[in-house]
């Protein structure tokens, strides 16, 4: 089997898929010379725009810097509250907390991981400047519902569409609502950079602005700079830029991205089949008609989640849990809150292998697996409860 193997081989909870002609295009780049920002980071904005149907895209160095960017587009700083699901990737908290604000944690619908426009209602406070809707597995959010509850309450919304390349909503390409929307383009997502972000910025003055923050706030670029003697910093800004080297790898991504979303969709739906019969085993369900898949999560009920996970790592199979709840995690606790659906969800949730390298008999394997191991832990508790019990009787 293929997925029997080291963690950065198929076994992988998930893993980077190039399509083989990357590094020729990263050689083409290297003979120009230009290895910062360049033409070629040029070229990859103008594709993703097209791409997503929108006028404008800002590509920068991660999802993590796309993120932090945005809320500062949106006006987000010291003393101000985000709104956000805690069950998501760290790194949307620390951008939160990279602006000088503080995460305001807001529970989910436990059948989609995602928040709902109910869940951001009873997270708002006075202090609230923006929220953070996370396209969970790249199951999209309905903004519209969101941007409705907030039109006449001065609070942005940044769309952490981390997971969502591709994704659909309301028959758009997730990015085309009107509002700040962050990609990640990390090693393991459907489009890789290597490592990188872009931002679809909501108006042509946020794209100047994030423009310049992401190159260290200066006016003149590149070209210009080599002309002239000197050049301005009018504001504060980050080195944040996408190199062309990685532009370079997300154009032949790009190019090659629908062939992607399709197998991953594929696959999903193979796992979601070949899981059906399972006992005590519910696919968290991603709308997968209108979603790239970013993985497959199954609950599997807690007294023997961490069993069951423990029984596939020793057989090759590299599950894994997306994600601890950050509400609960030691650097952000005292912003902790009650999050009963958070917190439920989290104990059970178990993400398998998904990548596109993965074959038929692969996720037959992994299902066979999963459901003897949760078979076998099911047995071990029961007779633990028996023993627990003991005889029965009466005088």
């Amino acid at each position: 089997m293929s997925i029997v193997s080291s963690p950065s081989g198929p076994g992988a909870n998930a893993r980077p898929y190039l399509h083989g002609t990357e590094l020729a295009a990263i050689g083409r780049v290297l003979e120009t010379g230009q290895y910062g920002h360049g033409p070629e980071t040029d070229a990859f904005e103008l594709e993703l725009a097209a791409y997503l149907g929108v006028d404008d895209v800002v590509a920068v160095a991660t999802g993590t810097a796309a993120l932090h960017l945005a809320l500062l587009a949106a006006g987000v700083g010291h003393g101000d509250e985000v709104v956000v699901p805690s069950l998501t990737f760290c790194a949307s908290v620390q951008a939160i907390l990279a602006t000088g604000a503080r995460p305001r944690f807001a529970d989910i619908d436990p059948g989609t991981l995602c928040v709902t426009p109910a869940h951001i209602e009873a997270a708002l406070t006075p202090e609230t400047r923006a929220v953070m809707p996370v396209l969970y597995g790249g199951r999209a959010v309905d903004l519209g519902l969101v941007s409705d509850q907030l039109a006449d309450r001065d609070i942005a919304v940044v769309e952490d569409a981390a997971h969502a390349f591709g994704s659909l909503t309301a028959g758009r390409r997730v990015g085309a609502a009107g509002e700040l929307t962050c990609f990640s383009f990390d090693a393991i997502k459907a489009l890789t950079c290597g490592d990188g972000g872009a931002i679809v910025p909501r108006t042509p003055a946020d794209a100047d602005w994030l423009r310049g923050a992401r190159l260290l706030g200066m006016t003149a670029a590149r070209e210009q700079r080599v002309r002239t003697v000197s050049y301005q910093v009018v504001a504060p800004g980050f080195r944040y830029h996408l190199s062309t080297l990685h532009a370079a790898i997300g154009r032949v991504q790009l190019a090659n991205f629908d062939k992607v979303a399709a197998r991953r969709q594929y696959l999903w739906r193979r796992y979601a089949t070949a899981l059906t019969d399972i006992p005590r085993v519910s696919v968290i369900d991603l709308d997968v008609a209108n979603t790239v898949p970013f993985n497959c999560v199954v609950r599997i009920p807690a007294p023997v989640r961490d069993a069951v996970h423990a029984r596939l790592h020793a057989a090759g199979i590299q599950a894994g849990v997306h994600y601890p709840p950050n509400h609960l995690q030691p650097a952000f606790a005292r912003w902790s809150a009650s999050l009963p659906a958070t917190e439920s969800v989290a104990a059970e949730i178990l993400s398998l292998p998904f990548h596109p390298d993965l074959t038929d008999a692969d996720v037959d394997h992994v299902a066979a697996s999963l459901s003897a191991a949760i078979a076998d832990e099911h047995a071990a508790l029961d007779r633990s409860d028996a023993v627990t019990a003991g005889p029965r009787g009466g005088r």
